[in-house]
This record gives structure tokens, sequence and C-alpha cells, in this order.
């Protein structure tokens, strides 16, 4: 058995800022200078946010852009899991991605669902009317019988590429820094809202307060499978729902 082995401080820091630099961390500086661009061109109200928008006009090549998209920019996490892997064997074990029941992991993933989702919906038309935040579009221009499909991938793309490297990733870096688990609770929390800030500053809030609840769950679990369900299923109800729904509801 291979003995674990944890890489020294100055080692760590240096991979956490190639990791989120090549990441979330690069996704919120230029969240922040699209926030700062669109304040500048007028007020948030008027300002909208397209999450999947349409990579081209010819159906074969949007499908393309679209699947390769969401395959690279599953890298980082591939990148993050093979140098948690240096630590020791039993990477995923040690994340919690393995070793609960699949039935525990989808129950708690849906509870987790209801406690974030519905807040959000209420805080997102809160932010709405007081015009603190975009209009967020999630349903691309362009629709096609495998969109859906595409939606429902990007939706699991964005829970593991968020959920391993904010959660799993940054809580066991900073962690072995020394760091203290409500300053490593509130720095993920804060770096995923800064990431959202694109869509105003209602959605900045919003996922920074999911960050909290979020991390909260994994420091007294240790079990990131159930966080990787519950984003990916939030995604897939403001992804496909609008998708099926948004034309009956007035949302597209």
């Amino acid at each position: 058995m291979t003995a674990a082995h944890t890489p020294g401080r100055s080692r760590i820091r240096a991979e956490v800022w190639l990791v989120l630099g090549l990441s979330l961390g690069q996704s919120a500086v230029y969240a922040v200078l699209s926030l700062v661009a669109t304040l500048t061109r007028g007020p948030l109200r008027d300002a909208t946010a397209t999450l999947n928008s349409s990579r081209s006009d010819r159906e074969w090549l949007d499908v393309t852009y679209q699947l390769l998209g969401i395959g690279f920019a599953l890298v980082p996490v591939a990148l993050a899991l093979f140098l948690l892997a240096g630590d020791g064997p039993g990477v995923l074990r040690r994340l919690g991605l393995t070793g609960s029941s699949r039935r525990r992991v989808a129950a708690e993933g849906i509870g987790l669902t209801a406690v974030i989702g519905l807040p959000g919906i209420g805080l997102y038309l809160a932010g709405r009317a007081l015009g603190v935040t975009a209009e967020v579009l999630t349903v691309p221009e362009n629709v096609y019988w495998w969109t859906a499909i595409v939606l429902v991938l990007a939706a699991f793309q964005n829970g593991v590429l968020e959920e391993v490297v904010m959660v799993g990733y940054l809580f066991t870096r900073l962690r072995q820094l020394g760091w203290g688990p409500w300053a490593v609770i509130w720095t993920s929390a804060v770096i995923r809202g800064s990431y959202h800030l694109y869509q105003g500053f209602g959605q900045g809030l919003g996922n920074l307060v999911m960050g909290l609840v979020f991390g909260y769950w994994y420091h007294r679990t240790r079990r990131l499978a159930p966080l990787v369900v519950a984003h990916t299923l939030l995604d897939v109800f403001a992804f496909v729902g609008v998708l099926l729904l948004g034309d009956r509801l007035g949302l597209r």
C-alpha cells in the first residue's frame, strides 16, 4: 500500500493558485469585469446574462462546440483529482464521491436541492424586482432535438466542476495549510459568489449563500456526492425546466 504524502505548504499554495487560475478563479475575474462593463452601460435590470448560448447557426457545428466545451470544462476536475491522488490512494473515497449508497446520495441531494432551490428562485425574482439582477437566459437561441440532452450534460458538468474544485479540492488544500473550517467555508463561498456576478448582485449573493450551505454540509459530513447531485438537479431544473415550460410560464 502506498503511504499518504502531503505536499509542502509552498507547493500547496502554488498549486491552489494554478488550479483556480485555470478554472473558477479565472471565471471570477471575468465575471467581475463583466459586471463592471454592464454597470457602465446601464442599469442591471436591463441587462441579460446567457448561460447556454448557441455556438453556431449550423446544427452539427453547434452540438460539436457544445460537447467540446463541456468536455474541456471538466479538465480542471481531472487535474484537481490527479493532484489530490498524490496525497495517497482512495482520492474519490476521501472526498466523499464514493462510499455511500446511491439511495442515500440521491435522498440527500434532493433534500439539498429543495433547501437551495426554492429560496434561490425567490432571491432571483426579488433581485429582478429590485433591479440588481440581470435577466438570466438559460436556453440557447437555437433549439434542436438534442438540446435537452446537452443541457443535462451541461448541468452535470457545472455540478462536478464547481463541487469538486470549490469544495472537495479547495477544502482539502486549505485545511492542509492550517486554515480553520469557517475561513475555508467563507473563502470557497465568496469565490463561488464572485464567479456568478456577471448575472448581477442578486445571483452573486444567492450563490454565496449556496456556498455557505454546501461548505458547512461538507465540513460536517465529508460527503461530496450529494452536493454534485444537488447542483446538477438545480441546473437541470433551471435549464431543461425553462426549455420545456418556459413559454407556458412566461420565462422565454
